[in-house]
């Protein structure tokens, strides 16, 4: 990668000047195709910070309560030890704190983000007729009461929540405590709770991608236990601006990505469906996430912070998509002091398994019922990774087994 230290004065003409012309090119891009900026919920309290800070102080049954980023299997051995009263009990206490543990068990943490919602929808509801707010910030609360009463429907299985700033949710699709494979879907900039789905065009939406991604796979192989986790459980770039052309906001959701792979069974095979920045996330966090992780699958990728697939450190199979009318292709693919996110994907000197995106169309298309693009990610998902298509002339399947 080229350090600003190593550009010296650039001069017209010169590789680091284009390079520098590059970037200015990505801004104007990301400008006039649609990442567009979201307006953050903001408050003076950060209801999942204090959460834990009472749950730091509090005692069960006269005993310290565990570290909350301790050992996921060691959280998990404690709440094995404790009484249905007990759990019952710390539910009602510390829902955001149980939602959101890695190490919970995963229907407890249903049940808790079931009553973390009710909450967050009351709170809402208190601000929707609050004299005090201005009409936009009574349709902001309108807007979140009425995304907590959906999440709150019958069969959801939301896997965490946080409403704090623009809000953080997961959901699973399946069984995740029995299932031997789970797919993660990663989603890309603009994402936060009210984005989190979409009544219009629902599969450009991290539940709508993860919901139909689950479909496909079920029909693939209808006896494997499957699962699917919409993901949007780490703070995305915020329209466009700095944060979407670095690594910062990638860097910190890995930790999370990390943490949460780290708790899925041990005996599950992972795969990473990571879109748009969400493959930033993947290519950041992938240097650390354990052999479970079979797979990492990037579409529409503006780069993994990476140069080749040997620099992202993994043991875990490589591939990449994109469809011809996204217009990411066109964002220079290089990282500048920081500022870019590294090689293309695609191109043939990364290294990745290149897969075919028929009837993707554009940037957000690529979990459309009926498209190729979903159907390889399903396959692999599924671990059916030599019945995938290949792109590009690509021979995407070589030396597989």
């Amino acid at each position: 990668m080229t350090s600003f230290s190593e550009l010296g004065s650039p001069s017209p003409g010169s590789t680091a000047w284009r390079a520098l012309l590059a970037l200015a090119v990505v801004f104007v891009l990301l400008a006039t195709t649609g990442w567009t900026a979201i307006r953050s919920h903001t408050g003076a309290a950060d209801p999942l910070s204090a959460s834990i800070n009472a749950w730091r102080h509090g005692r069960l049954s006269g005993h310290a309560l565990p570290d909350p980023y301790g050992s996921p299997r060691a959280l998990n051995r404690w709440f094995d030890s404790l009484s249905k009263a007990q759990t019952d009990r710390l539910v009602r206490r510390y829902p955001l704190v149980i939602g959101n543990l890695n190490g919970a068990p995963v229907a407890l943490r249903y049940r808790a983000n079931r009553v973390a919602l009710t909450k967050a929808r009351a709170e809402e509801r208190k601000r929707v007729h609050d004299p005090r707010l201005t009409p936009l910030g009574r349709a902001d609360a309108t807007r979140r009461m009425d995304r907590y009463e959906d999440l709150l429907g019958a069969g959801r299985q939301i896997f965490s929540f946080d409403p704090s700033g623009a809000g953080r949710a997961a959901e699973v699709f399946g069984d995740l405590a029995h299932a031997t494979r789970v797919s993660i879907v990663v989603p890309g900039v603009d994402t936060n709770i009210l984005t989190f789905q979409k009544t219009g065009r629902p599969y450009t939406a991290t539940v709508g991608m993860a919901r139909a991604l689950y479909q496909n796979e079920r029909t693939d192989a209808p006896d494997t236990k499957t699962a699917v986790i919409a993901w949007a459980d780490y703070t995305s770039p915020a329209g466009i601006g700095m944060d979407a052309a670095t690594g910062k906001l990638a860097a910190q959701g890995a930790v999370r990505l990390r943490a949460l792979v780290d708790a899925l069974p041990s005996l599950s095979r992972v795969s990473l469906m990571c879109h748009s920045y969400g493959s930033v996330v993947c290519g950041v966090a992938a240097r650390d996430l354990p052999p479970k992780v079979t797979d990492i699958a990037v579409a529409g990728s503006p780069g993994m912070r990476a140069d080749h697939v040997s620099d992202l450190g993994t043991s875990a199979r490589v591939w990449a998509m994109r469809d011809s009318g996204d217009w990411i292709e066109d964002i220079p693919h290089l990282e500048v002091g920081g500022l870019g996110h590294g090689a293309d994907p695609l191109s043939s000197g990364f290294g990745a398994r290149v897969l075919s995106a028929d009837g993707a169309h554009g940037h957000a298309g690529y979990f459309e019922p009926g498209t190729t693009s979903l159907d390889n990610f399903a396959r692999v998902g599924i671990g059916a990774v030599q019945s995938v298509s290949c792109g590009n002339g690509d021979d995407c399947t070589a030396g597989l087994r």
